[in-house]
């Protein structure tokens, strides 16, 4: 089997990863919840893991680092927890229903959400956004690449544009891991990480990273180990935004992730440049197929054949070929409206796939798209 659908959920993961993980099953507590030893360790391991993503994002604090169980939640946290009826947010079309869903949401309560077009070229158009951004937008929603073509937005220019009032709320699930992200510099204020993605961790972590000035209000409410006589959520964080029991062997394995990715980062990042550059090349030489995506370090992507269906593409390349992809919208159906597709296939790489793979890949391509 090749498995080229790791911007849904990463397939391999390094060794090290595993063999956290599996310790931390081994010897598991609640982290927070008691006083004996074994707890503690673990809660001192998962301070650990807030010091390593502190570090991995430049973000100007480890207590500002919340864990949450997938990028989804991290970003409902900071969008329904630092926004209301009265704000006026502006995101983009490139958005995933875990951004346009908790928008929607707020829009239903009286807040005024816009979303800025993609260009000519298929960028975000970040013209139209700081136009509308104005002077009176609260925050902008951007995700740092999209999980449909792969395409990524100039943060910093983004910033720029809008200036320094507007919170900058941004989803890093198919940014993080793949490449450098500096929240300082970058003036981000709340990113949300997918664990189980380019993190190289496993499946129940994520987290929100926050700068010192966005200070969003549970969305949660249950224990946390720490405050216990109030009937309100403790007032400091993380344990304001983390109620219930933390997922340990999930945040643990996210930790390891970072730890294997720091040095690996740039090489990580030019292998997924030359693996998709090879495969928009070679899709580009099927007569029948039209290629959405350009060349890019997150490992996307996507394509259609004309006159089939991409879930049949997706089904007959798993069922004749043994290559696992993905087809459909994606959880991004504003993106695909304003690209004019009803569906597209999405095969996505990861540092641990190889060349020998994408060829097969589109030499099965080769024999099962029909001719235009």
């Amino acid at each position: 089997m090749i498995y080229f659908d790791n911007a849904a959920t990463g397939g391999a993961k390094p060794e090290s990863v595993f063999a956290a993980t599996q310790a931390a099953l081994r010897a598991c507590a609640n982290p927070g919840r008691s006083g004996h030893a074994l707890a503690l360790a673990c809660a001192e391991r998962v301070q650990n893991v807030r010091v390593i993503l502190r570090d991995f994002f430049r973000a100007p604090s480890s207590d500002r680092v919340i864990f949450t169980k997938n990028c989804t939640e991290a970003l409902n946290v900071a969008i329904l927890g630092a926004l209301g009826a009265g704000d006026k947010i502006v995101a983009t079309v490139a958005e995933h229903n875990s951004v346009l869903r908790p928008l929607e949401h707020l829009k239903s309560l009286g807040a005024r959400v816009l979303y800025a077009p993609l260009d000519r070229s298929g960028n975000i158009d970040l013209r139209a956004l700081a136009s509308l951004a104005g002077a009176d937008a609260s925050a902008i929603v951007i995700t740092l690449a999209s999980n449909v073509t792969g395409i990524a937005p100039d943060i910093c220019a983004v910033r720029r544009a809008v200036g320094d009032r507007p919170l900058l709320i941004c989803d890093g699930a198919q940014a993080c891991g793949h490449i450098d992200i500096d929240m300082s510099s970058l003036g981000i204020d709340a990113l949300a990480v997918a664990g189980h993605k380019g993190m190289m961790g496993v499946q129940g972590g994520g987290a929100l990273i926050m700068s010192s000035r966005f200070s969003p209000s549970p969305v949660m409410f249950g224990g946390t180990g720490s405050a216990s006589f109030s009937l309100d959520m403790p007032d400091f964080y993380p344990d304001a935004l983390e109620a219930g029991t933390l997922n340990y062997p999930a945040i643990i394995s996210m930790g390891e992730g970072a730890l294997w990715l720091r040095p690996r980062l740039y090489e990580n990042r030019d292998k997924l440049v030359y693996l998709t550059d090879l495969l928009i090349n070679g899709l580009s030489e099927i007569a029948s197929v039209r290629v959405y995506s350009r060349t890019n370090p997150f490992g996307i992507v996507s394509f259609a054949v004309q006159g089939v269906p991409s879930e049949e593409v997706a089904e007959r390349l798993s069922s004749e070929y043994g290559v696992c992809v993905r087809a459909g919208l994606h959880c991004a159906p504003l993106m695909h409206a304003a690209l004019g597709s009803e569906g597209l296939v999405r095969a996505s790489l990861s540092p641990f796939n190889t060349r020998g793979e994408a060829e097969y890949f589109l030499m099965s391509m080769g024999r099962l798209a029909v001719p235009a």
